[in-house]
């Protein structure tokens, strides 16, 4: 029995590994046969990580140097920076919408009700304007600030290409769309195969929340009336329960995502889930789910598997649909607001 154990794990892993280099972008050849129906390049592979090497080339240390300053001032910032990166790309792509700032847009749906990190972005942007105007874009910003924040919460590192553009649309509607941790396991694999991402990106990029917090709103219905039944969720052990009950007196309360380790970027988000003090239900479902809880088990007990699978999950979220040539997007000069229209 040991011996299958043993066999059916490194399987399993062998399993992931293939998965992650086939994740990996690749690097097309340069030369290549002449065709008359070449495809024009993805939006994506236009992206560089020399982008603003000429016209900016102090822009990723600015960038970190204020993303430092503030989680210095506020350790909450850093998951709050990563969750508002994850929301802008969730609706529309990785174009800043979620940073536009009017009625009707993504920041003002009651998703995006806890959303913060929104005056780090402004800050940082504002440098830029001084150093470089017009030059890098807010989605650009947000982007690399996700990855900062990650570094700083003593999460790995990866490279950010650049040379996004900004959007032009935001709607609220569009954002009441992001999960908001009451689907099921299926319903969560369908929105990421929809963004591009599989479900190897789902559990990775899940593991976010081994730092941050949600709104007791967001998990209250285990608490009481789980499923309609005006009883607690029956996984939920009676010490947690009691925890959460007492943490939770209004809507709005906000705790811990990790129970155990909240301010460290680990794998105990994992382990907490095969311990049964997953916070919100969805989490908890990733271990409970046949799909996704082998993967949770994997990352559980591989702490240097989870960094670099966050890493190149985190790379692919911050790919998509971005905007990258000449007819798409703009530079914002304020990231709340559309560039006026210039008069002809």
């Amino acid at each position: 029995m040991r011996f299958m154990a043993m066999a059916s794990s490194l399987a399993l892993f062998f399993l992931l590994h293939l998965h992650f280099i086939t994740a990996v972008p690749t690097i097309q050849p340069v030369l290549t046969v002449a065709s008359t129906s070449r495809a024009p390049p993805s939006a994506a592979s236009l992206l560089s990580h020399t982008f603003y090497h000429r016209t900016c080339p102090d822009a990723e240390g600015i960038i970190h140097r204020k993303v430092l300053a503030w989680i210095q001032k506020d350790f909450t910032l850093a998951p709050a920076l990563i969750r508002l990166h994850f929301h802008d790309c969730a609706v529309r792509g990785c174009d800043a919408s979620i940073l536009l700032n009017y009625r009707r847009s993504e920041r003002s749906a009651f998703a995006s009700k806890t959303l913060r990190g929104f005056s780090v972005i402004d800050d940082i942007k504002a440098e830029l304007e001084r150093k470089c105007p017009k030059t890098v874009s807010c989605s650009d910003i947000l982007t690399a600030a996700a990855r900062d924040a990650t570094i700083l919460a003593g999460g790995p590192f990866w490279e950010v290409p650049f040379g996004r553009k900004d959007g032009r649309i935001s709607i609220a509607a569009e954002a009441e769309k992001v999960p908001q941790g009451h689907e099921n396991v299926t319903a969560l694999i369908d929105y990421f195969h929809h963004l591009g991402l599989d479900v190897l990106d789902l559990v990775a990029l899940s593991g976010a929340h081994t730092i941050g917090r949600a709104a007791c709103h967001t998990f209250q219905d285990r608490l009481y009336n789980f499923n309609r039944t005006r009883k607690p969720d029956p996984i939920l052990k009676p010490p947690f329960l009691n925890l959460l009950r007492r943490q939770c007196k209004k809507a709005m309360d906000l705790v811990f995502l990790d129970a155990t380790t909240p301010k460290m970027f680990d794998t105990a988000y994992f382990k907490n889930l095969q311990k049964k003090l997953g916070l919100l239900a969805t989490d908890q479902a990733l271990f409970s789910d046949e799909r996704t809880s082998s993967f949770v088990d994997l990352m559980a007990n591989q702490p240097f598997l989870f960094d670099s699978q966050f890493s190149a999950s985190m790379v692919k979220l911050g790919n998509v649909g971005v905007l990258t040539r000449k007819n798409e997007g703009e530079i914002r000069v304020n990231c709340n607001f559309v560039n006026p229209r210039r008069r002809k």
